[in-house]
Formats: structure tokens, sequence, C-alpha cells
């Protein structure tokens, strides 16, 4: 069992930056892929970023490539996403997940097993 929290949502200006965060606890930090989605109302949920169970490899959609950084601290029980140049199509509410640490097919939504309440962003025109 694991439990996921977010923080950091906010409001920005377009162009501006945010970092949101999501705190872990229950079983080891360590043994998970952990992930950032988003979802806007009417839209589909999107994976942004993902992040291995040693922070050595990353995914990320091309929607944010270059302008978004996942990151993880395993001995904080922590992952961050610094989302930087926002734009209004950002807006979302920015949900962590986690999945088994040897998941295969870590980029699909069906691999997280845990997921967190979300966190809004909101980026004004």
């Amino acid at each position: 069992q694991v439990q996921l929290v977010e923080s950091g949502g906010g409001l920005v200006q377009a162009g501006g930056s945010l970092n949101v965060s999501c705190t872990a606890s229950g079983r080891t930090f360590s043994n998970y892929i952990m992930g950032w989605f988003r979802q806007a109302p009417g839209k589909v949920l999107e994976l942004v970023a993902a992040i291995n169970w040693s922070g050595t490899t990353t995914y990320d959609a091309d929607s944010v490539k270059g302008r978004f950084t996942i990151s993880r601290d395993n001995a904080k029980n922590t992952v961050a996403l610094q989302m930087n140049s926002l734009n209004p199509g950002d807006t979302a509410v920015y949900v962590c997940a986690a999945a088994p640490r040897d998941s295969r097919y870590w980029g699909l939504r069906g691999a997280y097993a845990y997921w967190g309440q979300g966190t809004q962003v909101t980026v004004s025109s």
C-alpha cells in the first residue's frame, strides 16, 4: 500500500513556472516507478512524465518536452515536476501515481496501482 499526496499547485501566468511535488508513504519508495498525469475537464487523462525507480530513466510527453522536468528523491520519498514556460493548455489537475518497480509498460495508465488526489494547476493567459 502506498499513499500519495500532491502539493504545490496554484495559479500562474502564461510563461511562468511552477513546481509540484508528491510525497509518498507506505511501502519502500524506491520500489516504484513514479509518474505525473494530468486531466483537464472534458479531456482524457494524460501521462505527462514518469521516472524509473532509481531516477536514471525518464519519460516526457511530447507536449511538455523541453518545458517540464521530473525528478525524485528516494531518501525523502518525493517526486517533483518542475514546469516552465507554462501556457493555458497546461491547465489541469496534476496527479501523482506509482507503478511497481519492474513494470514493463510504465508509460501506460494501467501500470499504475496507486494514485494521489491531485493538485490544481491553472495557467492564465
